[in-house]
């Protein structure tokens, strides 16, 4: 169970790889950040179509830091995830990785940034994982998506994105909400779980750093698992992040 633990709070943070465009009523993300922990499934998302057109002024390759500032398991002592506790070891621990945000140009559209989701999820998953655990990552050329992301030992993470929405603050807020499903293949049985997570980015009148974001990653019970009516639509663990982007030379 150890790299499933490891894997979970890395997965926490796949949002910026995989997230799509969506709808969501307004003001519900940034109502939603505001009032953590006292959090439940979000309804109003939209099924996962395309993907996601970031703002321009996110362009480029970035060096991230990425804190865990709090976690709170709303559950416990009754429902707590396998990976709740070990994930404290990262509580006020910086983690740094480096992301990138290109041009793509869809047919008869102009083009759009995007995530560059393999670079991403492989520098994601190596700084939390280790070099040596994580073999490689890839992005579904059919469907953005999905991604696997390939272990040591013959295991893999499959992330399915299955509903995302988007909104934009009067004060020029980028917020971002996914949910996806997560599985874990090559242990004696596979694991399932389902993620939302939910990140409004902010650009800064500075350079260093040029963005700044609050994410906030909500982990529930999938319908395999035995408590997953005794939870019903609360999350068994959540974990919020600060995160810092700096321009890479």
């Amino acid at each position: 169970m150890g790299i499933i633990r490891q894997i979970w709070l890395g997965g926490l943070i796949v949002c910026l790889l995989l997230l799509f465009c969506g709808g969501a009523r307004a003001g519900e993300l940034s109502e939603r950040l505001d009032n953590f922990p006292q959090w439940e499934k979000i309804s109003s998302l939209q099924p996962a179509k395309g993907d996601l057109v970031y703002p321009d002024w996110m362009l480029g390759e970035w060096q991230v830091t990425s804190t865990l500032v709090e976690l709170v398991a709303p559950l416990a002592p009754d429902i707590v995830t396998p990976g709740f506790t070990s994930n404290r070891q990262y509580l006020h621990v910086p983690v740094k990785f480096h992301v990138k945000f290109i041009r793509q140009q869809p047919m008869s559209e102009v083009p759009n940034v995007v995530a560059d989701r393999s670079f991403n999820g492989l520098s994601l998953a190596r700084a939390y994982l280790g070099n040596e655990t994580v073999i490689a990552v890839r992005t579904d050329p059919n469907s953005p998506n999905r991604q696997v992301t390939f272990l040591r030992g013959e295991r893999q993470l499959v992330s399915i994105v299955t509903d995302r929405g988007v909104e934009i603050t009067p004060d020029g807020k980028f917020i971002t909400s996914e949910a996806f499903q997560q599985l874990f293949r090559g242990g004696t049985r596979p694991y399932f779980n389902s993620v939302e997570s939910t990140t409004a980015y902010r650009k800064l009148s500075t350079s260093n750093p040029a963005i700044a974001a609050e994410q906030v990653t909500a982990v529930y019970l999938s319908p395999q698992d035995p408590d997953y009516f005794r939870a019903g639509v609360h999350p068994v663990a959540l974990y919020r992040y600060r995160l810092q982007f700096f321009r890479s030379d």
